[in-house]
């Protein structure tokens, strides 16, 4: 729902998807103008819910957002639409909050009289399927001629902004080329992301193959996030890969280490942890376009994670 900026907001409505409406004059309509969250709901939690409304408040202030929902308001909209569709596992949860309707079509945010707009689009979604990836078999990378990950001095990808023809174009391009995204590169030419998750790469110390138990024999390596958002789920990898002994860098990658990389694999909160067998068309690493033994140890960490770390979750309440 939208505030009055002279009264307390109304809980808002909540309405079957085919009637759902915003208005011509919202700011995310009339420019892009808003941020948002994709969030993943099992066995009656939410995970890394904190995670995610602290990265929805932090674009929120950095965007200069005025009349903002609260916290508790938002977190109160959440529990209310997954009662009101019975979701307690196994549905993502599409947070959007917008600067808000305008009383006259404008970019300029003084023309936001109302406070921020926020629409909760719940949906059915396993984490592997038509929408999302397939985590066992992997997927193939284009790598985007389309657009490239802009540096801060652009637009800030730390900001989870809707500005997201970035994330289109280069989409576009991954499905004219059949593959599942695209790989983008930043302004210098180095790896970022993808148009919709992070990257991450496998090393092995031998090139004769690798053994799990010793950490010594392989690294993990991420791209910095100059030029990418830095995912929650990136973030989880990390500290999951840091408590099992893995090293890890963060840093500068360029396209040449992908592309000899021992293993491949994306993450996100929509599709989790995902191989890379094949990027531009190169198979990944000496498996024979198979999910790497890395990626298939840190996959079941962070399975073990959604369904046993309850302080990295929060517990939906009992329907009434």
């Amino acid at each position: 729902g939208t505030p009055s900026a002279t009264s307390r907001r109304g809980k808002g409505r909540i309405v079957p998807r085919e009637m759902a409406a915003i208005s011509p004059f919202d700011s995310s309509v009339q420019g892009g103008d808003a941020t948002w969250e994709g969030i993943r709901v099992y066995h009656g939690r939410i995970f890394h819910l904190k995670e995610h409304l602290d990265r929805l408040f932090r674009s929120a202030r950095a965007l200069g957002f005025e009349n903002t929902h609260s916290r508790e308001e938002v977190k109160d909209a959440i529990f209310r639409v997954l009662a009101a569709n019975g979701m307690r596992d196994g549905a993502h949860m599409r947070l959007t909050l917008t600067r808000g309707q305008k009383c006259t079509s404008s970019m300029n945010p003084l023309f936001n009289c109302y406070g921020t707009t926020l629409i909760i689009l719940p949906e059915w979604k396993p984490t592997e399927g038509a929408t999302t990836y397939d985590n066992t078999a992997g997927i193939s990378l284009v790598t985007a001629g389309a657009a490239r990950r802009s540096m801060p001095g652009v637009i800030d990808n730390k900001i989870h902004h809707n500005n997201m023809l970035q994330n289109i174009l280069p989409k576009i391009q991954a499905n004219n080329a059949g593959c599942a995204d695209s790989l983008m590169l930043d302004d210098e030419g180095f790896v970022a992301e993808t148009n919709a998750t992070n990257l991450f790469l496998v090393r092995y110390t031998s090139m004769d193959g690798v053994d799990t138990d010793d950490r010594s024999s392989y690294v993990l390596v991420t791209p910095s996030a100059d030029a990418c958002l830095p995912g929650i789920t990136r973030a989880t990898v990390l500290v999951l890969a840091d408590e099992l002994g893995i090293k890890a860098e963060v840093r500068r990658v360029s396209l040449s280490e992908f592309y000899s990389a021992d293993e491949v694999f994306t993450t996100g909160t929509m599709g989790e942890l995902t191989p890379v067998v094949e990027i531009d068309g190169r198979p990944i690493g000496w498996t024979g376009s198979k999910r790497g033994a890395v990626t298939s140890l840190l996959q079941s960490a962070y399975k073990d994670a959604v369904a046993n770390r309850l302080d990295w979750s929060t517990e939906i309440p009992a329907f009434s």
